[in-house]
C-alpha cells in the first residue's frame, strides 16, 4: 500500500503505522458538528474556516513481541467562542500535538492508561480520523476563553437596581476601639 491509499475517514491504523505513513489535509470547521455547536453564534461562518491536520504512523519494535503501533497527530483551527467576560465572539486558536499508542484491546489500553502519561488506544479495524480531531480539538479548548482585552465595556441592565453598599457589621467594633474607655 502507497500512502496514498489510505483513506483517513476509515484508516487502517496497523498498516499505516508499520508502513511508516503520513497524511495531512484541510477540512472544512462546518463538517465538525460537535466543534460547531461550542461556536459563538455571531462567529464567522464555521464554512469559510479552515481545519488543517497531519498524522504519522510508526512501529516501534519491541524485543519479543509484536511492534508498538503509534500515530502522532498535529491539526490546528481557529474557532469563534463566548468570551466569559463579555459574553461576545472571541477567536480561538486551538493547536492539538498529541501521540497515540494502541494496543489490541480495551481493557489493557485501560490497563496501561492509567499508569501511562501518554494517550493509549485500543486498535480496531478502521479508524475515522475526523472524529479523533474533533474529540481532540473539543479537549483542547480553553475552559475560560476571553478577550486579552474586551473590545467592550460591560454595561449594567437598565432594568438593574443600583448597587447599595452595605454596612459592614464590625465597623462598630471599629469605632469603639478608637474612643477611650472610661474609667
Amino acid at each position: 500500500m502507497t500512502a496514498r491509499d489510505f483513506d483517513p475517514l476509515s484508516l487502517d491504523v496497523a498498516a499505516f503505522a508499520k508502513q511508516g505513513g503520513a497524511l495531512s489535509g484541510a477540512w472544512p470547521l462546518a463538517t465538525l458538528d460537535r466543534l460547531c455547536g461550542e461556536a459563538h453564534a455571531d462567529a464567522k461562518p464555521a464554512t469559510s474556516e479552515q481545519l488543517n491536520w497531519q498524522v504519522t504512523g510508526e512501529a516501534r519494535p519491541r524485543r519479543g513481541g509484536e511492534p508498538e503501533i503509534r500515530l502522532h497527530l498535529v491539526c490546528d483551527a481557529k474557532v469563534g467562542l463566548v468570551c466569559q467576560r463579555c459574553l461576545q465572539a472571541v477567536e480561538v486558536d486551538v493547536r492539538v500535538d498529541r501521540s497515540f499508542q494502541f494496543v489490541s484491546s480495551e481493557a489493557l489500553a485501560a490497563e496501561i492508561d492509567a499508569d501511562s502519561d501518554e494517550d493509549v488506544l485500543a486498535l480496531s479495524r478502521t479508524l475515522n480520523l475526523i472524529e479523533l480531531i474533533e474529540d481532540e480539538l473539543l479537549l483542547g479548548l480553553p475552559l475560560v476563553p476571553r478577550h486579552a482585552a474586551c473590545p467592550q465595556p460591560l454595561s449594567a441592565p437598565a432594568d438593574a437596581e443600583p448597587f447599595e453598599e452595605r454596612v459592614n457589621p464590625f465597623a462598630v467594633l471599629g469605632d469603639l476601639k478608637r474612643k477611650p474607655l472610661p474609667n
